[in-house]
């Protein structure tokens, strides 16, 4: 089975660090936990895998780790994976509109 297919059978945060032998704080995983892997896996689609096994453990493990270093320097509102999160910064003014009367140019 390759480690792509036995990353997919985790369920949890946990798991996946235990699996790729990353070092965590359970006090950062508690607050950040979808946060890191919702980061892991957006750095990941913008990758490309190598065939290698052992290379592709070290790449998964790579991108874990730098997701979770991304949570222990910052917050989950700061970093701004998730669209809630992002769409709290976006202005909710709405833009002035000129207003006519007829008659009155």
């Amino acid at each position: 089975m390759t480690v792509l297919e036995q990353l997919s059978k985790l369920s949890s945060a946990e798991d996946f660090f235990r699996f790729l032998e990353v070092p965590y704080d359970p006090a950062v995983l508690n607050v950040a936990r979808l946060h890191i892997l919702r980061r892991m896996g957006d750095n990941l689609r913008k990758s490309a895998i190598d065939p290698d096994e052992a290379k592709a453990r070290a790449f998964f493990r790579a991108h874990l780790a730098q997701a979770y270093q991304d949570f222990v320097n910052s917050s989950p509102i700061n970093e701004r994976v998730f669209k809630v999160h992002k769409d709290a910064i976006r202005s909710r003014v709405a833009p002035l509109v000129r207003l006519s009367i007829p008659g009155n140019s």
